[in-house]
């Protein structure tokens, strides 16, 4: 806490290096419009608080420190006299938020010089002009082309998922308009084959038998659909169907037995058609069948492929958060699979894709799109690092008050002298232009400073995990608007 104002002395000042250069006027209106205070060991201001003062450490010891999630986390620890801290962003005025960007602590007692924030900006814009120039210009200089290649990596980050999206719906769009054709003539057939059937002698409880046996392979149809047969498996029950229409005088027999091993109807199921309709008639019935059974297995070709295009169509509603509140309660697992879908067409089929989900977790609080942003990142991080061939590994747990998402690559790994450096902006390892060095710090800014949570890096050759920790409660209210 802090104590009573105690005597400023200009002679003090310039023992300082900040002050040194001071003219004994200068000095004199710091002493006038400052004070020098003693603080006992604790708080001197918090993060976050409005930053109304500039502080210089005169003696004692000090720990400047850094919120991340609910633990303050130490940056320095000095007893160096001259330091300072505080506002001294002051002089940028409304251009930038002016509250204190750290909390400072002293560990024993200590004497600061104080100055308001306003007296400070007031300082440095009336005795360091061309410098206070030159630090606007460069301050807000980096923030715009921080702001405007933050930008650009979001745009193109887009573009790559467009171009991932519209190949990935173009692959069961094709297979439906092929499927569509290919339904069109064989229902042409079975009209044809009806009017055949309809014109010829046949009795009515053979039709009704055929009928039947109609029904029975739509039942098949929708029983095999699920099951799917190895080649080599195909390849011997497609000898086994050929030999016995062979057998059984069936003119080109080979184009009827794919589609029937397709839909699971083997050699019983052959015989039970024979002795149902009788040898006069069991090309015929099976022809038939066999229309029927082609039109099934089209239809489900067309029900598969559209219903892959809405979950493409859904994932990127997901991914995009378009029509959800900015900031809500969500189950990562959503997010998690919105994003792998949507970035499946950037997946080399060399890299195998592993969830290892706990499906026990709770939902968090978060803004979801900016968390589908981290997950591009990181995933894009990781299939860049495998270089074509690996594995990736999403899994998800709890981790005490949090909801832990890991994204593990079988790469080479991050070396241990950058791994300190890849957070920081415009930090790339990638190759001049296919990185910006700012996907990791979007993605530290988006997890530490909206969701109070915790991004971290652990890594040797060959297994590389990025650790994401999100708060299971809020810890603060989202802001308005």
């Amino acid at each position: 806490m802090t104590g009573p104002v105690v005597l400023c002395s200009p002679d003090e000042l310039r023992t300082l290096f900040l002050f040194e250069r001071l003219t004994p006027e200068q000095l004199g209106w710091l002493c006038r419009e400052g004070r020098v205070e003693r603080y006992e060991p604790g708080p001197v201001y918090a993060e976050g608080d409005p930053a109304t003062c500039f502080y210089v450490l005169l003696d004692g010891t000090v720990v400047l420190s850094r919120r991340v999630g609910v633990d303050d986390v130490e940056v320095n620890r000095t007893s160096q006299r001259g330091v300072y801290s505080g506002a001294f962003q002051a002089y940028l005025g409304d251009r930038v938020p002016q509250v204190y960007n750290s909390s400072l602590r002293a560990v024993e007692p200590s004497r600061f010089f104080v100055l308001s924030a306003e007296n400070f900006a007031g300082l440095m814009r009336d005795w360091f002009p061309m410098a206070v120039h030159l630090l606007e210009g460069l301050f807000l200089g980096a923030q715009v082309a921080k702001e405007a290649i933050g930008q650009r990596e979001r745009l193109l980050a887009l573009g790559s998922l467009s171009a991932g999206l519209t190949h990935e719906l173009n692959n069961p769009a094709a297979a439906a308009l092929r499927a569509t054709a290919a339904l069109r003539e064989r229902v042409a057939g079975m009209r044809h084959k009806l009017g055949k059937i309809a014109a010829g002698p046949y009795p009515q409880d053979g039709l009704d038998a055929l009928i039947t046996l109609q029904d029975a392979a739509v039942d098949q149809v929708a029983a095999t659909k699920s099951v799917s047969l190895g080649p080599l498996e195909a390849a011997d029950r497609e000898d086994a169907v050929d030999e016995w229409l062979d057998e059984k005088g069936i003119a080109e027999g080979w184009q009827l037995g794919p589609a029937f091993v397709q839909a699971g109807l083997d050699l019983d199921w052959l015989r039970r058609v024979e002795d149902t309709v009788g040898p006069q008639s069991l090309e015929g019935a099976l022809r038939w069948l066999h229309y029927t059974v082609e039109t099934e297995l089209l239809m489900n070709e067309i029900e598969d492929s559209t219903t892959r295009i809405s979950d493409l169509v859904g994932a990127a509603k997901q991914y995009s958060q378009l029509d959800r509140a900015p900031h809500r309660v969500v189950d990562v697992h959503e997010l998690l699979d919105s994003t792998l879908m949507m970035l499946s067409g950037k997946i080399p089929a060399e890299v195998t894709v592993v969830r290892d989900y706990d499906r026990e977790l709770p939902s968090v609080p978060a803004y979801p799109g900016e968390l589908n942003q981290v997950w591009t990142n990181l995933i894009d991080n990781a299939l860049s690092a495998m270089a074509g061939s690996g594995r990736l590994t999403v899994r998800t747990a709890v981790d005490h008050e949090n909801v832990l998402v890991e994204f593990g690559d079988t790469g080479p790994g991050v070396p241990e002298e950058i791994r300190d450096r890849i957070f920081e902006p415009f930090f790339t390892t990638k190759p001049v232009g296919e990185g910006t060095g700012l996907g990791l710090d979007i993605s530290w800014r988006i997890v530490v400073n909206r969701h109070h949570g915790d991004l971290r890096v652990e890594s040797v050759p060959g297994d590389t995990r990025f650790r994401v920790l999100l708060p299971i409660t809020d810890r603060e209210a989202p802001p308005a608007g």
